[in-house]
Order: structure tokens, then C-alpha cells, then sequence
């Protein structure tokens, strides 16, 4: 694309021919005096149109006419069966319609919607029908991101090509139903989880979907540059709402996308400017909005505006009335044109300016009514997504202009209510009938039967054989691919198992062994290391030299620092995502990375090593969006815990990442203590997900504080004991008379305390290791149902196995909530006292962090003391002492209140 120098002003820039600029500064000193300065708009509008069609964009120039970017005479033929394709789209239409209207008619809260699809169908149809291309023999295939309210109609083809049936499209959001009767239930929207063959991209929850798929287009690249995949002309296509552009997460990613030129890339936004509850922007033009936005980005925009019924009224309008009319006319209003019918289109559009009433004067109502807007337009369209498939050096945006609910007439089209609208009356629907002119009779129409042609129909064979042409069928997900074996856990954490009491920190384990399997000839290149600018704070420096910085461009600079062993290396073969200041993007890293073995056929390790503060409580839902899609790898929550990250405060201390972790049903959750403990996780991880192919992800928080590090017993159970929930790395003398549960960092304070409690009472007590509350809870549960169904649960519960029966009391701590201790209450055979940050985290040292959130060892010992005491009289003298130590240190409120 051809840019003025950027930045500069006319003045500043060399001017190589003084006399013809000055021939165009008087030319249109002369329109504006001539014609004025409406018609002089009009021209200027015509021209910038005309600069953005050869690729000329003007420095500050990112609005052009409320037309379409590609005019007639530049589109290229249309290479399909017209009237064939738009006979399938509108029996999409009805079949997405029935699909829903009989769910709702049956259980009248099972929701679904209409109108979307019905607005997007033909962006949908032409893309299948000529652009979105399935995996074949050495090419992987392109990627669509669905827009989640049109699910229905990716159903309705998916009947039409076979792979559904009418017992399918009849169990629409009854999951559970169908499944009871060995029947496929339809997920509400694109749900990899629920239907696994399937959906690729869960979109459901908006602005999910549009950084994902950004994301993706540039992990694509990032693997051709590493030599990991071959270079293909493979596109990420996203079709997306204009409504849904309001969520930061959807336009988040928008530069990143033009800075690392991914042209690979194609959005197309259905503008049919309604949400929810009324007008995306009803007093301005989202379009005009969305052409700013994007533009200034960097992305190449084809506005998509106007169906070819216009293009006769705009060449019959020497003075561009209808295009200055188009420009002044809020959105707002031309959802009511789209609501009424043609007669009042005629009066309250065309009858604002005589000349426009002219130019259908000789037009019947009916006619009018049919003036399509550019998203219903096959041919448009087409030539939209053409330019945008050839498009080089930009991410392209198409924004469409299509009508809500499109089709439903006043059942529907264009009112405020119609995102709503999932039934239709009698009237209504056979209205919907004859407007497609679907071959459905009365009773079936009412009876809202689907409709499929004969197989040897026109319309199913030219479907079929439109699909053979591009590869086969979508959407569709690959569920299989190759295993990889992971290399022994000696090789690359001998450290950890055989640590002899070195102290280090559970962080500066973690980076060492990324750095040894980083290094593995087989597993090294697979594993793809993902920050949000915090390398140097986690001690990754290091792998800057050894692995490199993916950057598309390289290094155009010599770093400050070339000359150390730690400097900052940009490569186009870097292995290493330094995504910047964005978690937002470098969880969508993670998770194309780890979706990859699906997506790609190239299984993938990542580990996403970040602040846990900011990981499930900032990017929750992106996670959530992550263990729908099957994401396979590492979050590692580093500088966790509330009183281990001293100093940093209030926003940075997590203090219960743990408790949103337990609620995604396939993250495996650990607070790990000790280096061996994390070997021992992320080996059985690699294990289960590069080797044994599940479904799950796994998540570790490690911290910054240096601690002596054990070598690892080497029987069995303690390596069971990690992986289950908690092993036993204290023993009593005799019969334990009070237990200790640690997690992560308050592990040393339950040591701590036990020792106290011996020196300074006299009390035998045993310490557990707990590396998973979540972990230890689930498998009580299970045990628990198992019992109550009769059912055998062959695992057992672990925590019943390792604490007996015995009404021994027990004191839990952690460096989290009371929340997650809590979860293992149930299966307690004793009294249970649980210990924890509850509150707002504050700056200081640990030591006085741990006093104040009152979980150090004097605390630890108090409620053990506490806990005998109420069995035993015995020890008040004890309890007593021990609350006169730290009566001084207790504050007057709990740190929860302060």
C-alpha cells in the first residue's frame, strides 16, 4: 500500500512539482465556489474512494464515503450458481428458523436466536461456497471463528451436507436429552468441548473470539518462520458482530495484526447494527466507526455497504444526493427503513430530497422493499471476499452492512426486539415461507418441518460438489495427533530430585528445567515459552541468547545490551513469545500454541510463566474459552501467594487464583512447595498430554522465595501423593497428636510450626505436603458418589486413604483463601481448622505479611494448640501461653475486615 511520507504535514514534505499541486488546490478552490462545499465534499468523498482502490491512503484519511469500497465496474464474476446458491442460503434460513422456533414451542426456555443468522447468511454461504478451504494432503486448511448467535445456520448447512440429521437439528440446546436417548444434542454455540468433532473455535462469549483469532493467524506465521510448518496460503477467517466490536478484548490485538503484516488474516464484521437491546450506535454509523478504527490500526478495509440493486440509483445521480443523503443518515434510522416496508421507505427515505424521490419514481413499492443492503448480496460479497483473499502486507476488515433478522418481516426484521424473538406466529412463518419462495406446504411449514431436497437435487449436489472443491466439509476439528514422548525426568531435573538442601525458589526450579527441555533435540522446538514482559523478573533472561525472541521482522537494531550474555535477541526464528504488556494476548498465544495438535497436526508445549494475579482473575474467561477448546499445556502462576510476594501490595498479591482454578473442570490446580514436587508435575503433564492425548491443562503456582530444597524420597507414594493432592514429608515419633496441612510456601511454616510445637509444648505432630486442595476434593467427591450410587470408584478417595479414621485434629494453611483449604472439609475425620490471606493484600515483608494475615508458625501453633484444648483441658495451659506471645502481635479486626 502507498503511504505519504507518515506523520508529516503537506509543508514539511518535499513538494517534486509545485505547479501541478497548485493546479489541484485551484481546481478545487473553483468546485467549491462552483457547485459548493457539498458538491466539493462529494468530489473529495469520490476521490478518496477512488485512492483507497488503488491503495493510496492520505496521512489522517480513514473515513471515506458511506459507499462501497469496491465499485461495480471493479468487481470480478462471479464464479458460482446464483440462483442456486441463494435457494441454499434460504433453505438454511427456514431450517435455522425451525430448528429454534421448535425448541422454544417445546420447552420455552431453551433461548436461541434467529435474527443474527438470518442477517449473516450469505457471508456465511459465499464463504463456503468459495473461500473457506478444509485440510487436505499437505495443506492443513483455513480457520473460521463462527459468530455464536448464527450457530444455528452452521447447523442447518451441516443437515444439508449430511453430517446432521433431523433428530439432531430436533435436540437444538438439549444436550442432556438427546444423550439419554443416544442421540447428538446441538450446543447452544460453538462449544469444542460439547461436540468435539466438530466446532474448531468456541466464540460464545463476545471478544473472544476476535484476539483468538488474531492470535492464531499469527501463530501460524510463527511456525512457518521456525521451519516447524511449511509457508501456505492458509487464511483465519473471523466472522464477527458489529455489537460484539464493543468488548476491548475484540479489538485489543488490532495492531498487533498489522504490525507482523498478517494477510493471512480476514475479518468480516456482519454490521447489521443492531444488539441486544437496540442500536449498536444509533445516533452515529458503526461502520463509519469501525473504518476509523481499523484504518488507523493498519488494516486494509473494504466496506462492504451497498447491495448491486443500488448501483443503478447511484449512476443515475450526477449530483450525489443519495450518497450525501447515506452520509447523513444515523444508524438509528436506517434501522427503522429496515423495519418498515417499502412504501414507507419510499416516503421517509427517498422523499427527503425531490431528487431522490425521482429516481424511483417509475419503482414499485415491492421493488423498493427489496433494495438489498451489501451483506445480502452474493455478488458483492464475493468480489469483497476476493480482494480480501488477495490482499498483501495487511490483515484485511470487511464490514457489511446487513438487516437483523433479514427475512422475518414484521415478525422480526429490524425491530428492537429481535435479537429476542425465537417464536413466530402462524402468519409469520408462512410469510417467511413465501419471501424465500421455499417449497413447503401449509401444514409443513406450520408444523415447522425441515426441509432438505432430494440427494440427487440440484441444490445438494452443487453443494457437494462446491465443498469437493475446496476439500471437504466445516467446520470440523481433528481430535487426533501424533504422540510425542516426553524425555526422562533425570534428564532435565536431576537438580530438583537430588536438590541436598540448596536452597532456591520454586520459580528458579521451574526456569531451569523449561531451560533443560528446551534444549531436548525431540521436545525443544515443540515447546514455546509465552510472557507478558516479565522475563527478567521470573530469571528467564537467559533463554533470550539461547532460544531468541520471536519478532516477523527480526532485529532491525543492535540492542543496547548486544555485548551480554543476557541481551535482549529478536529472531525470526525466535522460539520465545514476549508478547508486552498484554495478558489478554498472551493467554490467545497459549492457547493457539496448546490447541495446535487439533488446528495444525503439530502438538505444541507452551508455558505461559506469568504474575498469577493477572492470570484467572484478569483473562478468567479467556481461560474458561481455553478449556473449551481442549487447550493442552503449562500456566504457570509465578510470584504467587499473598504473604510470599512481599512488598508489591494490594493489586499484585493473589490470593485466590486457586479457588477460580478448582471451578474449570479440566484444570489440574497445584500450589507445589518443593522442586521435586514441580518435577514430578510437569513430567506427569507432558506425560497425559503429549503422550496420552487428554483433554486437560495444567496449572502451577510457584514463588520467589528461596527455601532448602529437600531431595526426593524415592519410594512410590510420595510421587502418587504429589500427583493426587498431598504426601506425607513429616512423620510423627509415635501416633501423631495433631496434623499439619501446608501448601506452596506455608508448607516451611507448618515444618516451622511443628518443630515449635514439640520444642515448646511437647505436641507430635506430622506435616503433610498438600500440593492440591482442588485435586484432593474432586477425589472425595467422586469417592462419594460412587458410594451413594453403589457404583465402584476404583481410584478411592486419596485423602481417607492418607489420614485414616482417626478424629486426629488437623490445621490446613495456605498462602490463599480459607476458600480452597476449605473444599476438603467434608472428608476431615477430625476437627478442622483452616488458616489463610482472606483480605487485601498490603506492602511489607513476608515475616510481617504472615503476622498480619495470621498464618506463620506461631499461628499455626496457636490453632493446633487450640484445637487439642477443646478435646483435651489438658493443654490450656499451653493454649494460654502461646495466646499471651501473640496477643501484642493480633490485630483488632481480622485481616478481612481491615
Amino acid at each position: 500500500m502507498c503511504n505519504a511520507q507518515a506523520g508529516a504535514t503537506p509543508s514539511q514534505i518535499p513538494d517534486p512539482d509545485p505547479a501541478e499541486t497548485a493546479e489541484w488546490r485551484e481546481a478545487l478552490d473553483s468546485l467549491a465556489q462552483a457547485g459548493g462545499p457539498e458538491r466539493a465534499a462529494y468530489v473529495l468523498q469520490q476521490l478518496m474512494a477512488r485512492a483507497a482502490a488503488l491503495g493510496v491512503r492520505a496521512p489522517g484519511a480513514t473515513r471515506t464515503a458511506y459507499l462501497n469500497t469496491i465499485a461495480a465496474d471493479q468487481e470480478p464474476p462471479f464464479p458460482g450458481n446464483l440462483p442456486l446458491e441463494e435457494r441454499i442460503a434460504s433453505i438454511n434460513r427456514w431450517n435455522a428458523l425451525a430448528m429454534v422456533v421448535r425448541a422454544n414451542q417445546a420447552h420455552g426456555e431453551l433461548g436461541g436466536h434467529i435474527a443474527s443468522y438470518a442477517s449473516a447468511a450469505d457471508l456465511f454461504e459465499v464463504g463456503f461456497n468459495h473461500f473457506f478451504r478444509a485440510p487436505a494432503p499437505g495443506f492443513g486448511g483455513d480457520l473460521v471463528y463462527m459468530q455464536p448467535h448464527s450457530a444455528p445456520g452452521i447447523y442447518a448447512r451441516a443437515y444439508l451436507e449430511g453430517f446432521l440429521n433431523d433428530a439432531d437439528l430436533a435436540h437444538f440446546r438439549q444436550e442432556i436429552t438427546a444423550g439419554a436417548q443416544g442421540l447428538r444434542g446441538l450446543s447452544s454455540y460453538p462449544h469444542p468441548w460439547l461436540m468435539p468433532d466438530f466446532w474448531q473455535f468456541p466464540t460464545g462469549s463476545m471478544g473472544i473470539g476476535p484476539i483468538n483469532a488474531i492470535y492464531q493467524a499469527r501463530f501460524m506465521r510463527y511456525l512457518e518462520h521456525r521451519s516447524l510448518a511449511m509457508p501456505s496460503d492458509r487464511k483465519v477467517w473471523g466472522i464477527f458482530g458489529d455489537g460484539e466490536m464493543d468488548e476491548p478484548e475484540s479489538i485489543a490485538a488490532l495492531t498487533l495484526a498489522a504490525r507482523e503484516r498478517l494477510d493471512n488474516l480476514v475479518f468480516v464484521i456482519n454490521c447489521n447494527l443492531q444488539r441486544l437491546d437496540g442500536p449498536v450506535r444509533g445516533n452515529g454509523r458503526i461502520i463509519d466507526e469501525l473504518e476509523t478504527l481499523y484504518a488507523g490500526a493498519g488494516w486494509n478495509v473494504i466496506k462492504l455497504v451497498w447491495g448491486g440493486d443500488w448501483d443503478a440509483l447511484l449512476r443515475r445521480d450526477p449530483d450525489g444526493a443519495l450518497a450525501s443523503t447515506f452520509s447523513h443518515t444515523v444508524d438509528g434510522q436506517f434501522q427503522t427503513f429496515a423495519a418498515n416496508d417499502g412504501a414507507y421507505n419510499r416516503q421517509h427515505f427517498f422523499g427527503q430530497d425531490p431528487r431522490l424521490s425521482a429516481l424511483v419514481a417509475d419503482w414499485s413499492d415491492t421493488a423498493i422493499d427489496r433494495l438489498r443492503r451489501g451483506g445480502h448480496d452474493m455478488v458483492k460479497i464475493h468480489a469483497a471476499y476476493h480482494r480480501a483473499a488477495h490482499h498483501r502486507g495487511q490483515p484485511t476488515v470487511i464490514l457489511a452492512q446487513t438487516k437483523k433478522g433479514f427475512g422475518m418481516g414484521t415478525a422480526g426484521q429490524g425491530k428492537m426486539t429481535t435479537h429476542q424473538q425465537k417464536k413466530l406466529d402462524d402468519e409469520a412463518l408462512l410469510a417467511f415461507r413465501d419471501r424465500f419462495a421455499l417449497p413447503i406446504s401449509d401444514a409443513d411449514c406450520l408444523a415447522l418441518k425441515f426441509y432438505k431436497p432430494a440427494d440427487d437435487s440440484a441444490e445438494l449436489r452443487y453443494l457437494e460438489s462446491r465443498r469437493a472443491a475446496l476439500g471437504g466439509y466445516l467446520p470440523r476439528r481433528r481430535t487426533e495427533a501424533p504422540r510425542l514422548a516426553p524425555p526422562p525426568v533425570a534428564d532435565w531435573a536431576r537438580f530438583a530430585l537430588q536438590a541436598s538442601g540448596k536452597e532456591m525458589s520454586s520459580t528458579m526450579a521451574i526456569v531451569r528445567m523449561l531451560t533443560a527441555l528446551l534444549k531436548d533435540p525431540q521436545l525443544g522446538p515443540r515447546i514455546v515459552p509465552i510472557v507478558a514482559d516479565e522475563a527478567r523478573t521470573f530469571g528467564m533472561a537467559n533463554l533470550f541468547r539461547q532460544v531468541g525472541i520471536y519478532s516477523a521482522q527480526g532485529q532491525l537494531y543492535e540492542p543496547e545490551d548486544i555485548g551480554s550474555v543476557l541481551a535482549y535477541r529478536e529472531a525470526r526464528d525466535g522460539q520465545i513469545l514476549e508478547e508486552g504488556i498484554t495478558e489478554a494476548g498472551a493467554i490467545s498465544s497459549w492457547t493457539a500454541a496448546g490447541t495446535s495438535y487439533s488446528v495444525n497436526g503439530l502438538p505444541m508445549l507452551p508455558f505461559y510463566i506469568y504474575y498469577s494475579m493477572f492470570g484467572f482473575q484478569r483473562i478468567g474467561d479467556l481461560i474458561w474459552a481455553a478449556a473449551d477448546q481442549r487447550t493442552r499445556g503449562f500456566l504457570i502462576g509465578a510470584t504467587s501467594g499473598r504473604t510470599t510476594l512481599g512488598g508489591e501490595g494490594l493489586q499484585h498479591q493473589d490470593g485466590y487464583s486457586h479457588l477460580a482454578a478448582a471451578a474449570v473442570p479440566n484444570c489440574r490446580a497445584y500450589d507445589p512447595a518443593y522442586a521435586y514436587e514441580v518435577a514430578v508435575l510437569v513430567e506427569h503433564g507432558m506425560q497425559r498430554m503429549l503422550d496420552e492425548q487428554c483433554d486437560e491443562f495444567y496449572y502451577l503456582t510457584v514463588t520467589n522465595e528461596n527455601l532448602a530444597q529437600p531431595d526426593m524420597p524415592a519410594d512410590e507414594e510420595t510421587r502418587t501423593g504429589i500427583l493426587r493432592g498431598m504426601h506425607r514429608v513429616r512423620a510423627a515419633d509415635g501416633i501423631a497428636q495433631v496434623r499439619l496441612l501446608g501448601a506452596g510456601p506455608m508448607l516451611d511454616e507448618a515444618m516451622r510450626a511443628a518443630q515449635l510445637l514439640r520444642d515448646e509444648h511437647g505436641v507430635d505432630a506430622e506435616v503433610w505436603s498438600v500440593t492440591s486442595f482442588s485435586e484432593l476434593a474432586r477425589g472425595g467427591r467422586a469417592a462419594e458418589r460412587a458410594q451413594a450410587l453403589g457404583l465402584p470408584c476404583p481410584d478411592g478417595n486419596w485423602l481417607a486413604r492418607c489420614l485414616g479414621d482417626l478424629a486426629t485434629p488437623v490445621v490446613a494453611v495456605s498462602d490463599y483463601v480459607r476458600a480452597v483449604p476449605e473444599q476438603i472439609r467434608a472428608w476431615i475425620p477430625g476437627p478442622y481448622r483452616v488458616l489463610g490471606t482472606d483480605g487485601f493484600g498490603r506492602s511489607d515483608t513476608r515475616a510481617q505479611l504472615r503476622d498480619f494475615f495470621e498464618v506463620g508458625a506461631p499461628w499455626i501453633t496457636l490453632h493446633a494448640l487450640d484445637l487439642l484444648a477443646r478435646e483435651d483441658s489438658a493443654w490450656q495451659p499451653a493454649l494460654q501461653a502461646r495466646r499471651e506471645q501473640l496477643r501484642t502481635a493480633a490485630r483488632d479486626v481480622p485481616s478481612w475486615q481491615s
